[in-house]
Order: C-alpha cells, then structure tokens, then sequence
C-alpha cells in the first residue's frame, strides 16, 4: 500500500502573517519580511506532524493511494480523512494494462476518521494476481485556513511556535509533541486495529 499527495499547499493558504502574530513578532522594521521563508517552513512542519499523528489533511489536497488487494470484496478503507471525493478507481493488471472502473460502480462513503470507497454492487472491481488498484481522491478540511477546525489550527501553531523557539536544537532529534498539542489532538486520532492497519 502507497499513499502519494499529487498537490502541495500552496504559500497563499498559509497564515503566516497571523502566525507572526502569534509569535508577537516585531513589525514595523525594514527587514519585517525576513523570516516569512522560516515562519512558513515552520507551519508546513507542523502541519506535517499534525497530519501525521491524526490521519487528518488540514488543507485539501490530490492523492492517489495504491494497493495490491482489496481489504474486503465490497469496501475499501481511505488511508485518509476527511475525503471530499474520489475522482477515479483504475485497476492496473500486471502487465501494466489500466482500466478505469466505471463511476457508477463505486461511491464515498465518509467518515470522520475512516472514510471507505464502497461498491455499489456486490463488489468492487477485481485486483488480478500481481496487479494493483489505485484510488485516487481529494482530501481536506477546505483550501482556506478558516476551514480547519479551531483547535486543529490552535495545535499546528503551537507547535510551529516551538519549532521556532527550539530551532537551534532541531538536529538532536526531540520526538515529543508538547503536552498542550497532544492534548488538543486527541480527539482527532485515529484508533488503529488489526495489527496496525486501517479497518
């Protein structure tokens, strides 16, 4: 199984200025624009972690997530959410002949932490024996910042603010979130089950 985003946030989407803000930065000076390339490094890594702990995409983006089977014959699992919609389902033989699964044979089903492509028949479209399937699909609280739920918003600056306070130290590889973000990502993460794998 890969996931692979197809689209990055673009600059405009970032609230930098508004984390300026919230570092209580200085404005005013003829170098105010200096640090935005570090202030929006910093909010991109913090929204990396983020995602990465919840299983959540803040700011909508393209994906396309490959697998080599289906984890049951009528559903299949997003590794993802929230998934606004699926664009395209394509069955790859092992020969690399692709073939595009008819829309009207498979649908979103959302969920808040697991969403799933379900058929809309019996099945979904067989995976051939070393063949793949590729489910591609659009990801995403929104394009705008507003969009994000507030504390998700709160938890990424936090930690981009401690990013920046801590940046002279970020090669000795400190793995805890603080405990303000954790505890404002919890409800958001996803439970794993099944060894580790998404049910």
């Amino acid at each position: 199984m890969m996931l692979i985003e197809q689209t990055t946030v673009p600059t405009e989407a970032l609230p930098v200025e508004e984390f300026s803000a919230h570092l209580q930065l200085g404005t005013g000076f003829a170098d105010d624009g200096e640090q935005a390339p570090l202030l929006e490094a910093l909010l991109r890594a913090a929204m990396a972690a983020v995602e990465g702990r919840i299983g959540k995409v803040l700011l909508t983006r393209d994906f396309v997530w490959t697998v080599t089977a289906w984890r049951e014959a009528d559903r299949q699992a997003l590794p993802v959410a929230p998934v606004v919609d699926v664009t395209r389902l394509t069955v790859i033989d092992r020969a690399d002949n692709a073939t595009d699964a008819d829309v009207g044979t498979y649908r979103l089903e959302p969920d808040t932490h697991r969403p799933h492509v379900r058929a809309t028949g019996s099945a979904l479209p067989t995976i051939g024996i070393g063949g793949t399937a590729e489910i591609a699909f659009q990801a995403g609280f929104g394009a705008t910042w507003d969009a994000i739920p507030a504390d998700l918003a709160q938890a990424v600056f936090l930690l981009a603010a401690h990013y920046y306070e801590h940046r002279a130290a970020a090669g000795e590889g400190e793995k805890a979130m603080p405990f303000g973000v954790n505890m404002l990502l919890e409800r958001w993460r996803t439970v794993r089950i099944l060894g580790g794998g998404i049910c």
